[in-house]
């Protein structure tokens, strides 16, 4: 098997006062961003597929059931949904580590809803909630920070979003990895552009 070299960049913010929103998508577009509070392991699986499946997310394609059920319903754990006129286009999910900590453990949106203006929009919110996290969860401590990895097999927009929106690199390493081909959420599900 092939491999290649991937580089991942960690970024972070430290204080609340790093983030710089983005503009929220023009006014007159059906734009939402709705939290999932019911843990759901099908609907995170299909957000994370859907998702993922162009970009290589291959790390959770393995999860039984009841990890995913295990892992939603862990306290700090919170998956934001955007829609756009009522179908979900992209998701952001934070998970909460302690010490003030919060992970952006995944973030991106569906290949059809890509390049309008929904990611920084999605971002921004997301990373907002990332900082009010302990409002929502007795017993979380305040967030002191907030971080979030990226990579070369992700999206290539993905690095320049981060930093728009006040992300700062702390942390980059290169591994060489097994090259593996896009899952997809099914098979061939982007052999033909999807139309808009």
């Amino acid at each position: 098997m092939t491999a290649i070299a991937v580089t991942t960049w960690s970024l972070e913010q430290t204080s609340a006062d790093d983030l710089s929103p983005a503009a929220p998508p023009e006014e007159g577009r059906d734009v939402r961003i709705v939290r999932a509070a019911g843990p759901s392991p099908e609907f995170s699986r299909f957000l994370y597929t859907a998702v993922g499946g162009d970009v290589i997310w291959t790390d959770r394609l393995g999860w039984t059931y009841e990890r995913w059920q295990a892992f939603l319903e862990r306290p700090g754990v919170e998956t934001w949904v955007a829609y756009e006129r009522g179908t979900p286009a992209g998701f952001i999910e934070l998970e909460a580590q302690g010490n003030g900590v919060v992970e952006i453990s995944y973030f991106g949106l569906l290949p059809a809803f890509r390049g309008r203006r929904i990611g920084g929009h999605l971002l921004s919110y997301g990373t907002a909630r990332a900082w009010d996290l302990a409002e929502r969860w007795p017993g979380l401590a305040a967030t002191e920070r907030v971080w979030v990895h990226t990579c070369t097999k992700d999206g290539p927009h993905a690095m320049d979003n981060y930093r728009r929106r006040g992300f700062r690199v702390f942390e980059t390493k290169t591994e060489e990895e097994p090259e593996t081909p896009p899952p997809g959420p099914w098979p061939g599900a982007f052999t033909t552009p999807p139309e808009t």
